[in-house]
Formats: C-alpha cells, sequence, structure tokens
C-alpha cells in the first residue's frame, strides 16, 4: 500500500477530486495547509501598505491506496492540479506498512 501526498493550489480541490473519482477512489483526506516553495510568498498591498505574505495557502491531500493503483493516482492529481504556472505544488508516494479500518478492524487491503 502507499500513502499519496499532494499540496496543491485551492482552486484546482473540485478538479482533483473529480479526477480521483472517475478512477475508482472512493475516500480521501483534505486539510487546509499554507507554505511556499519557489515562489517564496508574495507582497500585498492593504489600505495603502506594502506587506509580504511568506506563506501562501494549499490543500494537502491524501489517498492510501494499493501499490498497482499509485502511479495512475499520481498521474490523474498532477493532470488535474497542473496549471503550468509556479506553485502549482507537490506530489509524492510513500509506503503504508499497515491499515485499520476502525469500525469493523479489517487490516491490510481489506481496510482501503
Amino acid at each position: 500500500m502507499k500513502l499519496i501526498t499532494a499540496i496543491i493550489k485551492p482552486h484546482r480541490l473540485d478538479e482533483v477530486k473529480t479526477a480521483l473519482q472517475e478512477i475508482g477512489v472512493h475516500g480521501l483526506t483534505v486539510t487546509e495547509a499554507s507554505g511556499y516553495g519557489r515562489q517564496h510568498g508574495h507582497t500585498e498591498v492593504y489600505r495603502g501598505a506594502e506587506y509580504r505574505v511568506d506563506l501562501v495557502p494549499k490543500v494537502r491531500i491524501e489517498v492510501v491506496v494499493a501499490d498497482a493503483d499509485a502511479e495512475p493516482v499520481i498521474e490523474a492529481v498532477v493532470k488535474a492540479a497542473q496549471t503550468g504556472k509556479i506553485g502549482d505544488g507537490k506530489v509524492w508516494a510513500v509506503p503504508v506498512e499497515t491499515v485499520v479500518r476502525v469500525r469493523t478492524g479489517e487490516r491490510g487491503p481489506d481496510a482501503l
């Protein structure tokens, strides 16, 4: 099993959710996040005063999938989240040792 984690722009969330549903992903976790990469934030003007926004709003998506499904999920997220502009985000996968469905106690692939 793999944990796929994606950090994307908030306005791309609906497109990513739709893309994941279309390939059969039935559950995911979404968390509001903030951070920066190469863009290092940006400068804004509020009531005539200029200030720096160092942390850019992002969304973190997490999905646990079978090993065979990891690459299609990554490709779906990348395709749906991509705008071609700086700050589109990152996607990565890490191995998951065990998963337990709390309600039933099922473990491993049965818990997905």
